[in-house]
């Protein structure tokens, strides 16, 4: 069986650094959490993303379709102001998502800080 490791480098004699071991290592246990977990959170979170994307691009185009088959002009305008702040709403709430799903996935648990609350 094959085991991949990722530990801290040995230092050559005469090589100093002022980093902790941890940071200069490319530890997949970042949490305590197994590897498999996150990367498995990962491609899920990011299937999730470009799903909504695709949804929310599909939904403006047909709202796009259906504004331009108005014939009002003044119902032309007012749906062509819906359907912007649709997109807006659409897609700002998918980089939002995606945002805080990545921050949520590999975000580490820090302890709080000696002697409480600082703000």
């Amino acid at each position: 069986m094959l085991a991949l490791s990722f530990d801290a480098p040995v230092a050559a004699p005469g090589l100093h650094s002022d980093l902790r071991p941890i940071a200069l290592s490319f530890s997949l246990r970042l949490r305590g959490v197994s590897p498999m977990k996150m990367i498995i959170a990962s491609v899920l979170t990011t299937a999730l993303i470009v799903a909504m994307t695709l949804g929310a691009m599909f939904i403006l185009v047909q709202a796009t379709v259906y504004v331009t088959s108005l014939v009002s002009p003044l119902q032309r305008g007012l749906a062509m102001c819906a359907e912007l702040l649709l997109g807006v709403v659409l897609l700002l709430g998918t980089i939002w998502l995606a945002t805080h799903l990545a921050v949520r996935i590999f975000a580490k648990d820090e302890p709080p800080a000696p002697g409480g609350k600082l703000a």
